[in-house]
């Protein structure tokens, strides 16, 4: 199925949006290159300027969202596998943070997870109303385990002219492993690995 085609079957798409990070060291010595992604979508918002209770229209397509978006970052992480991920969004001004909200429910996130390979643990999360332009830090933790310290990191991400005001941005995040340099303790992916 093409997800992203399904995406613009049930929402009003302006655009697709994404950022690679590579990251080789953070001061220390360049190890293991850390690769983190972010893509997004901007949507028109159908209740921008007025309130309403019944936001059903927009949160029951969303699972095309979560597919579309978890395969995109995906392939933008290359033959990586996805340790970490994370989900938000921006409303523009005309809207409410609970339109975003609606948009990546667990019906959102479940589809996020098959395109991942699986997460067990709850998807991270933020969401804001702002002007275009503005950034948002996804924060990302181990997608198996949310408390598996050394993978407590953001990306952050922005689309310079979006979300206009009667618009939404949506977006994910994944990351292919841990902070570079992490070293404050805490369970580790062995310790995962070892209670599997």
């Amino acid at each position: 199925m093409n997800h992203s085609l399904e995406v613009e079957k049930n929402y009003d798409v302006r655009g697709w949006y994404s950022t690679v990070h590579e990251i080789r060291h953070d001061g220390g010595e360049p190890g293991d290159t850390l690769v983190k992604v972010a893509v997004g979508v901007v949507i028109r918002n159908p209740f921008a300027g007025k309130f309403v209770s019944d936001l059903s229209d927009i949160v029951n397509p969303s699972p095309a969202i979560g597919h579309a978006l978890g395969e995109r970052a995906v392939a933008l992480l290359g033959n990586r596998p996805v340790n970490s991920y994370g989900k938000g969004g921006i409303a523009g001004t005309a809207g409410e943070q609970e339109h975003v909200v609606a948009c990546i429910t667990t019906l959102f996130g479940d589809p996020l997870r098959q395109q991942v390979g699986g997460g067990k643990a709850w998807i991270s999360s933020v969401s804001k109303v702002a002007a275009a332009g503005t950034a948002i830090d996804i924060p990302l933790a181990h997608k198996d385990e949310l408390y598996i310290r050394s993978h407590y990191d953001a990306v952050t991400f922005s689309v310079p002219d979006g979300p206009r005001p009667d618009e939404l941005l949506i977006c994910v995040a994944v990351a292919s492993g841990p902070r570079v340099h992490q070293r404050v303790g805490g369970k580790t992916v062995a310790d995962l690995a070892a209670t599997a």
